[in-house]
């Protein structure tokens, strides 16, 4: 694939800064969308994201910096999506200029609410965008450890393998390994699942149990993932590659990880109002957690994890009460 084809990162969270970082290793040029004007002001005078990752250096002079989407998406040919599943409908909807011929690879962990899709088959679905211009970019890999240039892994899944290596090389640099896949649609649901299970972590954290029953949780979790995977994309694939377990894992333990974070907090006994209201970041698994519940009354996977933090998180129901049960359905 041609090295001319140009890229721009859409969103300004902590992905988005993130892979922007990365990029910079091996481009001269990248596009980058965000809303914040101030927040552009800010980079270009002062090297650094103020809000998210500030340690990440940035390189003002390689970025094409621009408020408006649609000037971003006419003049790049390949868009990576960081922006949080619950703003991208909204910040589509601005969208004048056409997406059929762009490639779309997704960084976004979570499902869109309005159409209850993971993020490829809301393109495809509504976009009419084939499935071989679709790919996800995947952990396991916290952005805080990017900013500190720590070694971290990403996998690119996309179904045009030559598309997946493009994206594969193009964000391979001296702390960044990556692998390829052709398991979209497993690895996009891995990387939403995940960050129930880390919800289910906290919550499991800010109630008092230990490292003994965080280890039969994961473990549960890591099955209870591969049925459910199994339910909507049935493929060979082994769950216990990088891109599904290591993704669970890091996100379940890592101090890091905000679906933790947030899980802990309503285990203490927050709300999820005051939870969310308190940490002032997305926990994309609070919205991942009624879509998943959802989608799997059609398919009916054994998921009592997922059950479970649907039943806090949704219905009101106890922390303390809902978990003394779960432990109950575990092994």
């Amino acid at each position: 694939m041609s090295k001319e084809l140009k890229i721009a990162v859409l969103g300004g969270g902590s992905w988005a800064t993130a892979i922007v970082k990365i990029l910079s290793e091996n481009r001269d040029r990248i596009g980058w969308y965000m809303r914040n004007e101030s927040v552009i002001e800010h980079i270009k005078e002062n090297e650094h994201n103020p809000n998210y990752l500030p340690s990440a250096d940035l390189i003002p002079s390689k970025l094409d910096l621009s408020s408006d989407i649609n000037t971003i998406v006419e003049a790049y040919d390949v868009l990576i999506f960081a922006i949080p599943s619950a703003f991208l409908k909204s910040e589509l909807d601005k969208l004048t200029i056409p997406l059929k011929d762009k490639i779309i690879f997704s960084a976004i962990k979570g499902i869109v609410p309005e159409t209850g899709l993971i993020v490829g088959e809301h393109f495809n679905e509504k976009y009419n965008i084939p499935f071989d211009n679709i790919g996800v970019i995947t952990g396991p890999c916290h952005a805080e450890e990017v900013a500190m240039e720590r070694l971290s892994y990403l996998t690119i899944a996309c179904r045009d393998e030559e598309k997946a290596t493009f994206i594969s090389k193009t964000l391979k640099c001296w702390y960044i390994k990556t692998k390829t896949s052709d398991d979209i649609i497993g690895t996009e649901y891995a990387a939403v699942l995940k960050n129930i299970y880390a919800i289910a972590a906290g919550i499991s954290h800010g109630l008092g149990y230990g490292d003994n029953f965080q280890s039969v949780l994961m473990s549960n979790a890591i099955r209870e993932m591969k049925r459910f995977i199994k339910k909507v994309h049935k493929m060979k694939r082994n769950i216990n590659n990088s891109a599904y377990l290591g993704d669970l894992l890091v996100t379940g333990y890592s101090t890091f990880s905000r679906n933790r974070m947030f899980g802990n907090m309503i285990g203490k006994g927050y709300t999820v109002k005051s939870a969310q209201m308190e940490m002032n970041m997305i926990a994309e698994g609070y919205y991942a957690t009624k879509s998943a519940f959802e989608i799997n009354q059609k398919n009916g996977a054994k998921t009592p994890i997922i059950d479970a933090v649907y039943a806090v998180l949704y219905k009101g129901k106890n922390p303390k009460k809902e978990f003394n049960r779960l432990t109950e359905k575990l092994n």
